[in-house]
């Protein structure tokens, strides 16, 4: 994954598997800058969008058929 260290410093973020769960900003983005951190259902569809800054997510090894193992442990409501 490739970003910039300060939070929704970006407008498109390309995450994989590994960065599961998700959350904007994410783990390793400095914060203090940013807003809360919300989780993104990123694994559902492939993409997801923060309400909070618009920062966009794409899932790159994205596939419909994702494991249960693969799934985050987060539940999301629909």
């Amino acid at each position: 994954m490739s970003h910039e260290d300060n939070a929704c410093s970006q407008t498109i973020y390309k995450v994989t598997k590994d960065d599961l769960p998700l959350s904007c900003p994410m783990s390793q983005q400095s914060v203090w800058n940013a807003h809360p951190r919300v989780f993104l259902p990123v694994e559902k569809t492939g993409h997801a969008k923060c309400e909070y800054c618009g920062a966009q997510y794409i899932l790159t090894d994205f596939s419909p058929q994702l494991t249960e193992q693969d799934k985050t442990d987060v539940e999301y409501a629909d």
